[in-house]
């Protein structure tokens, strides 16, 4: 189930403040590329909990 629109908007990745992009069960900062798990609909924004998805894409 997706996450609420206006809680998206008011996320923001722990570890640099970027903004965050719903991917399955987890939420990929845009920025330093952290994956922060959600675990029964509730996002877990603990930097410990956090993987670190692919190379950020570069601006063309």
């Amino acid at each position: 189930m997706p996450l609420n629109e206006r809680l998206m908007e008011i996320l923001c990745c722990p570890a640099c403040k970027e903004s965050l992009e719903e991917k399955e069960d987890r939420l990929v900062c845009r920025g330093c590329r952290r994956a922060y798990p959600i675990r029964d609909g509730i996002p877990v924004m603990l930097i410990d909990e956090a993987t670190i998805e692919g190379k950020p894409q570069e601006a063309e």
